[in-house]
């Protein structure tokens, strides 16, 4: 696998009333390409700036961050974010219209998706007839559709109940996987690392720190269902546990 991203000691810190305060502290990653790698640590230990910092959004930091030239990112968020306004093709097609990128390859690639994952019947609704899980199939369709190189998914599935959680992620897990995508994934949920990703993270409390890099090796890789029957994903669940329980 090729290296696609290397971050090496971003350190970043905030500047109160009260004064700095060091929220991120020589964090350092190697991003090959294909893989997914899970982020776990708790509350407020700076996951979701580590995300800001790698798409760019986030610049005020110190540290170093090398990829390959003309390397594409998207950001997929908690919600959905999809404009009630727009049809569903509408809302698929946005990123590339803001790009400036609505040729006749994208707009086909975006309507291979719409109809390779049960959406094309609903391409003129509006997003409110849609159910949760449906969104967010039409908000990972719109990220997919800029052909980015590497993913990064904040909590895409923290808005979900369990059974639209658990039926979701299989879906994007799934789109994932057959597209064979890069992907940096935050999570709250432990057992949502494990069955995602290739390699788990844990951080640390601020400021925060990588406490252990766990290789998640799970004998399927088809879906999550049966990735989450494997043996070893109890030892994993455990693993990881133990790191964040001892996050004093």
């Amino acid at each position: 696998m090729s290296n696609l991203l290397t971050i090496s000691k971003i350190t970043k810190n905030y500047h109160t009333k009260e004064g700095e305060i060091n929220a991120i502290k020589d964090f350092s990653l190697e991003l090959n390409e294909g893989e997914i790698i899970a982020l776990v640590g708790p509350s407020g230990c700076g996951k979701s700036t580590i995300l800001s910092i790698i798409s760019g959004l986030d610049k005020d930091y110190t540290g170093n961050i090398e990829g390959q030239d003309n390397l594409k990112m998207a950001y997929m968020l908690q919600s959905d974010a999809l404009l009630p306004w727009l049809t569903i093709y509408e809302n698929a097609i946005l990123g590339l219209k803001i790009k400036k990128c609505l040729t006749k390859e994208n707009i086909s690639y975006v309507n291979y998706l719409l109809n390779f994952y049960n959406l094309a019947e609903f391409k003129n609704n509006y997003p409110k007839s849609l159910s949760g899980g449906m969104k967010q199939r039409v908000a990972l369709i719109r990220t997919l559709a800029l052909k980015p190189d590497i993913l990064l998914l904040d909590e895409p599935f923290s808005a979900l109940d369990q059974q639209s959680r658990l039926l979701i992620s299989d879906d994007v897990y799934k789109i994932i996987k057959r597209e064979k995508k890069t992907v940096i994934l935050v999570t709250h949920n432990i057992e949502e690392a494990i069955y995602f990703a290739d390699k788990v993270i844990v951080m640390s409390k601020r400021p925060s720190q990588i406490k252990n890099i766990i290789p998640i090796n799970l004998d399927n890789n088809d879906s999550i269902y049966e990735r989450r029957k494997d043996n070893k994903f109890i030892n994993y669940f455990d693993l990881i546990w133990k790191d964040l329980d001892k996050n004093e």
